[in-house]
């Protein structure tokens, strides 16, 4: 197989997918990887430690793999996170595009393939994206819910709208190119957090490079009760996915040094708002008070604004939060 100057092998994808105690879906996704249109895929299956049968179900496939003619790994890995796990897939990566599907979704059959397509028409463009559909695991069928805005989708510089939650980071709609990736991260190596696994791979690469978008719904997501993102939290928990965010955030800007002031406001005006938010939800005043003091200074918040809901904050009987509903609503769509 041809190899480029950068010794990626020329038109292979390299498909990177992280999975925990994955029994019940692995199947589906794997299926779909074997559906593609596209010649040359390498699939990077990493086992974060599962304690179920994920590594059977997957061993099961390796012959299907090797008819279809695609190069089929599996890693078995201590459990730690979806970070981890992508790390330890990102050693082994020898296309010349990367994606990262999560393991409970599905490619559809020409996802690869009109992503390659695009950017082989394309040498401008470092990364593409797809739209994605969302489906009931149960059921099969599509739903209309979806957990993401889809923004505008002929805006192609997608750093601060991904940040800002204005359009969507649903992982498997998005290709890189292998060796732009990997100029980000020469170490082949993503910050390790117990959150965020889809904003180390993107906002870097998106603060560097324009991404356009295809407007096609090539990758779907499925609705499972039982997925990680849909589980309930402790307050302990969820405080500590807050903290692992900011401290995700001032990686990401110090990996893209970002140093303009205007900049550096923006992200403390991410971070004040969802200080506000947890402080609202655990009605935990004094922090409150201290985040809009925050989002004034940044620019996030008039001075009208600020002062109304301090007024609210004091005065509310029982420090109600639906009565900070209207603003709680516009700032968790700015900056969540």
């Amino acid at each position: 197989m041809a190899q480029g100057e950068s010794g990626f092998q020329k038109g292979r994808v390299s498909v990177v997918t992280p999975v925990y105690n994955g029994e019940s879906h692995l199947r589906r996704m794997l299926d779909s990887v074997l559906e593609q249109t596209c010649q040359q895929v390498e699939m990077i299956l990493v086992d974060d430690g599962s304690a179920d049968g994920t590594v059977r179900i997957a061993e099961g496939y390796l012959e299907k793999f090797a008819r279809r003619g695609y190069d089929f790994r599996i890693v078995k890995a201590e459990h730690k996170n979806a970070s981890a796990a992508i790390n330890q897939g990102l050693l082994l990566v020898t296309g010349e595009y990367l994606i990262w599907p999560d393991s409970d979704d599905v490619l559809e059959p020409e996802s690869i393939k009109k992503r390659v397509e695009f950017l082989q028409a394309h040498p401008e463009y470092q990364c593409v994206r797809s739209l994605s559909y969302y489906f009931d695991e149960e059921t099969g069928q599509r739903s209309e819910k979806a957990d993401e805005q889809r923004g505008d989708l002929s805006k192609e510089e997608l750093f601060w709208d991904i940040l800002e939650s204005r359009t969507f980071v649903c992982c498997g709609c998005y290709m890189l190119r292998t060796e732009s990736f990997f100029a980000v991260y020469p170490n082949r190596r993503i910050p390790e957090y117990d959150v965020g696994q889809n904003f180390q791979m993107l906002l870097p690469f998106m603060y560097r490079h324009k991404c356009p978008t295809l407007q096609e719904e090539l990758y779907g997501v499925a609705i499972r009760s039982g997925s990680h993102s849909r589980t309930a939290l402790t307050q302990a928990q969820e405080e500590k996915k807050y903290r692992d965010y900011e401290n995700l955030i001032d990686e990401i800007a110090e990996n893209c040094r970002i140093t303009d002031p205007s900049d550096r406001d923006r992200i403390a005006c991410w971070k004040a708002a969802r200080r506000y938010r947890i402080s609202l939800k655990y009605r935990r005043r004094k922090e409150a008070f201290q985040a809009l003091r925050r989002l004034r200074s940044c620019g996030g918040f008039s001075t009208r604004e600020a002062l109304k809901e301090l007024i609210w904050a004091y005065f509310v009987n029982g420090w109600v939060e639906e009565h900070l509903y209207p603003v709680y609503r516009k700032i968790s769509g700015r900056f969540s």
